[in-house]
């Protein structure tokens, strides 16, 4: 194939404007317009380690025509409305990404979701930030898109190796993504946008003779012999298939305890919990970048921070966790006498604001599982949530404290403004964690200070608690096949079933149960 690779290091106004940017590209490869078939921009990525903040691209350049698959493809999907059925509970990233995936192999996905489609759960998103009223089936993390379509949006992951990370960017372009996540090194489609995209991909789904429908809370497993044949959802219906993928993300307690009570295998698996830190955006760029104003083109800056602390001789790690830049602080319980916080970010990530988790590392011998056994996690986490919706006043108004008297044990100091909708309580956040998780978070803070000098300070808050980093369950499944380990024709899918960790990880995964239940359709067959 005649072509030309090309890496070119261009001010931020040059690397964003599509124009510029291939002129630079065609100046550095010493060629003219008409030589070029086809411009395949492969990375883009910020550079902020010098002086002055670049962006480094790289980039193909054809001069012949380029193969096919370098050109974004368009994924058709045929009719399958009297194929046979898979059930699909839950129409988050897993469960939508499955669906799409059935259909591309000749099944017909019925998907349920308990939670309202994308533009009903407005008015319960609504009603959780101004009258402080929790849906348990519509809320940030239940409802069409799941957790990932009111959240920052983000989607890029370190699992690459658990299926085609293009392929899921190039499924969201085709739908109504903009094209440049395709080769930013951080792609962001932002909260506002994604509604519209998961409606898209909704269509898809029913357009191809598909089913997806809402507010069916799945109440019951059909089990006969040791396979999985269906669900029961609360008015009473049962929806059977040739299989049930389940893709209920990581918040979907109620799925844990009827697995449990029914004996249906599940285990304890570590997670992590902590707080949301709060500072201007522009006091991170103003670090990152190393200047007072990032100006018209640089995005919102971004930090990642990991450290490790010791606590009666236990290491445990503390990090950040889905941080926001331009974003905001959102109100994510699940139910009623619960605060838990999360953060999302527009796509333009322009909020003044930017948020991140800090959270420590709980491992299984943190948990109470000679008590609870599986559920262990579980109840660490509603213990948590319960005390610090108790102890901020019993709404869903989050406690918090200024972030360096909280390193410092020092209470009192007035909050600062905030993203977070529903409200503040000034509290001493060292008596909402146990003695360890506290200690950890103000050894983690003090060495983030040290990291990111300007970062540990009273300009900042931290706002509690930010408890649904991960399941705390993990659905166990055969390696090979993805069938439980215990039940045949049952997929544990996704992030609620502990093997997955964002948007994209999620769509992959969903897209691999989907494949090998149809591999286990076809050879029945």
């Amino acid at each position: 194939m005649n072509k030309k690779e090309i890496e070119v290091v261009l001010a931020p106004e040059v690397a964003f404007d599509n124009q510029l940017l291939e002129q630079e590209l065609l100046k550095s490869a010493a060629l003219q317009p008409e030589a070029v078939k086809f411009i395949h921009r492969i990375k883009r990525s910020i550079d902020a380690r010098g002086r002055s903040v670049l962006l480094r691209v790289r980039a193909d350049l054809y001069l012949d025509n380029p193969p096919a698959d370098i050109l974004s493809p368009v994924y058709t999907y045929p009719d399958v409305s009297n194929a046979q059925k898979v059930i699909i509970v839950g129409a988050g990233p897993a469960g939508l990404f499955a669906a799409l995936r059935c259909i591309e192999l000749g099944l017909k996905p019925v998907v349920l979701e308990r939670g309202k489609d994308v533009r009903s759960r407005r008015r319960d998103l609504a009603a959780i930030n101004k009258e402080h009223v929790v849906n348990p089936d519509s809320n940030y993390c239940f409802g069409e898109g799941g957790a990932g379509t009111y959240s920052d949006g983000k989607l890029y992951t370190r699992s690459k190796k658990r299926g085609d990370v293009q392929r899921v960017l190039q499924i969201f372009v085709q739908h109504g993504a903009t094209p440049d996540i395709l080769f930013d090194a951080h792609p962001h489609i932002g909260t506002n946008k994604l509604p519209k995209i998961i409606e898209t991909l909704r269509e898809a789904v029913r357009e191809s003779g598909g089913e997806v429908h809402f507010d069916k809370r799945v109440t019951d497993f059909i089990v006969t012999q040791g396979e999985m044949r269906g669900v029961v959802t609360q008015d009473g219906q049962e929806y059977t298939g040739e299989g049930v993928i389940l893709a209920t993300g990581h918040s979907a307690r109620d799925i844990f305890e009827l697995l449990h009570h029914k004996g249906i295998t599940i285990e304890a698996k570590p997670f992590a919990m902590g707080v949301r830190v709060e500072h201007q955006q522009q006091l991170i760029d103003s670090i990152q970048y190393k200047c007072d104003d990032r100006g018209l083109y640089l995005p919102a800056s971004s930090y990642a921070l990991v450290q490790q602390t010791y606590y009666k001789n236990k290491q445990r790690g503390i990090f950040s966790f889905c941080m926001c830049p331009g974003g905001f602080i959102v109100p994510s319980a699940t139910a009623p006498g619960e605060v838990v916080v999360n953060g999302m970010s527009p796509s333009r990530r322009d909020s003044k604001f930017a948020n991140s988790g800090i959270v420590v590392a709980i491992e299984l011998e943190d948990m109470e599982v000679a008590r609870y056994g599986a559920l262990a996690g579980l109840r660490m986490q509603q213990a948590l949530e319960q005390k610090a919706c108790a102890i901020a006043g019993g709404t869903q108004v989050a406690p918090a404290q200024l972030l360096q008297d909280f390193t410092r044990g020092k209470v009192g100091g007035e909050l600062l403004e905030t993203s977070y909708q529903p409200g503040l309580a000034a509290v001493d956040m060292n008596e909402l964690f146990s003695d360890d998780m506290a200690y950890r978070l103000r050894e983690g803070f003090k060495a983030f200070g040290g990291k990111m000098r300007g970062y540990l300070t009273n300009n900042a808050q931290i706002v509690g608690v930010e408890s649904r980093t991960s399941s705390p369950v993990r659905i166990p499944r055969d390696r090979d096949t993805l069938e439980h380990v215990q039940i045949k024709n049952l997929y544990p899918c996704g992030e609620g079933a502990g093997y997955a960790g964002g948007i994209v990880s999620a769509a992959m995964d969903g897209e691999r149960c989907a494949e090998m239940l149809a591999a286990k359709v076809k050879r029945v067959l």
